[in-house]
């Protein structure tokens, strides 16, 4: 009986380590953007893109491990919610605020103020209990702010026009506007799930011709980036 019970044990402690493995995946996206932060201080901005691609793909992958493995059921103590919003914010937000800061491409009177002020915002975005629908649509500028400082080194836009559109993007963090998200919203799922695959490749592209792919990737990727911008009021969704 003894050794049957020891048996069980270490059953247990596997099962326990399997579940748990699933948080220290959550939480390896901050490993990765500490490498896209060190990317980022050295003006490698290829390389900043693709640390911080690789926590993307970690966000993704996540998410339904745990919900197949009842995570939250299971493991109550720590809240796979809270890790993820950790997680979101430093690769979403503080990587890229800092990347925005230091990429040259605002006024230098302004490049630091817009940083400070894409952290403050997107710090009370994340802490709104109302920023997803009961229909997993994000209510504002869901802070994907990684995506658009893609966009301003891509365009590379006069310091004025950055300007303009960093601070467009915060006004609408705080406006009822209707945001896709691509994985979890029912509606058009499968098209917005593809289209998401063709903007990746097409980064790649742009990434590996060192953010000059030709009019043709540009132009595609900016056709994408206006639809993920109104994509949720396209779909019919009202806030």
């Amino acid at each position: 009986m003894p050794e049957k019970k020891g048996r069980a044990g270490e059953k247990t402690l596997a099962q326990t380590a399997g579940l748990f493995s699933i948080h220290v995946i959550t939480a390896s996206g901050t490993a990765w953007a500490f490498l896209a932060l060190i990317a980022a201080a050295n003006g490698s901005w290829e390389h900043m893109f693709l640390w911080l691609g690789v926590a993307l793909l970690v966000d993704a992958l996540d998410g339904p491990l745990a919900r197949r493995a009842k995570l939250a059921e299971k493991m109550p103590r720590w809240s796979g919610e809270t890790l993820d919003l950790v997680v979101d914010f430093v690769t979403y937000v503080f990587v890229p605020a800092y990347a925005i800061a230091s990429c040259g491409l605002l006024p230098d009177g302004v490049a630091l103020f817009a940083g400070i002020a894409i952290v403050i915002t997107s710090a009370i975005y994340f802490s709104d209990r109302a920023m997803k629908t009961e229909d997993n649509y994000f209510q504002g500028f869901p802070a994907i702010w990684n995506v658009a400082v893609f966009y301003l080194l891509l365009m590379a836009p006069p310091p004025g026009l950055a300007t303009l559109f960093v601070g467009i993007l915060m006004i609408m963090t705080f406006l009822p506007i209707p945001f896709i998200h691509p994985l979890r919203v029912i509606r058009w799922r499968r098209f917005n799930i593809a289209l998401m695959v063709i903007w990746s490749l097409l980064a790649l592209s742009a990434l590996g011709h060192h953010m000059a792919a030709g009019p043709l990737v540009t132009g595609t990727l900016c056709v994408i980036g206006l639809y993920i911008l109104g994509g949720g009021v396209i779909a019919g969704k009202r806030a």
